[in-house]
């Protein structure tokens, strides 16, 4: 449910025109995330996210992680690099929702990454809420 919720936001930020497929799957990685740590979906957007990112810092892509936060160019990550980092259950919860392989959704998660953080960080740092990254984008 928050997963839809975080997707749809997600896919208007991105230009949602695609299919939302990618917008769709970090929807979800969001909410398991965020369902990991007790959140309630809506309010939880700020926590998941800067889950993510500490995650992402800590498997050696501090680096990535920064560029996206940042101004400036994003620097790409791979596939493999995200099925590293994220935590085994998370990544299968992921392709169990999206219906497709571990392996397809890292890369569809590498390729919607940097674009999504670095839109869902206007202003260089992690929204606390879905309502305030609503609030700064002006949806």
């Amino acid at each position: 449910m928050a997963g839809n919720d975080i997707g749809g936001l997600l896919g208007g930020l991105l230009g949602g025109g695609k299919g939302g497929g990618g917008a769709d799957m970090l929807g979800a990685l969001l909410s398991a995330l965020g369902g990991s740590q007790g959140g309630q979906g809506g309010g939880s957007l700020g926590g998941s996210l800067g889950g993510l990112l500490d995650i992402l810092a800590k498997s050696g892509l501090a680096a990535q992680k920064d560029s996206w936060v940042g101004s400036g160019a994003n620097q790409p990550v791979t596939g493999a690099q995200i099925q590293q980092a994220l935590p085994d259950d998370t990544l299968q919860q992921v392709a169990k929702d999206a219906g497709v392989s571990t392996d397809q959704a890292a890369d569809e998660l590498a390729q919607v990454l940097p674009q999504a953080v670095d839109k869902l960080t206007p202003n260089g740092r992690v929204p606390a809420s879905l309502d305030e990254l609503v609030r700064q984008q002006k949806l």
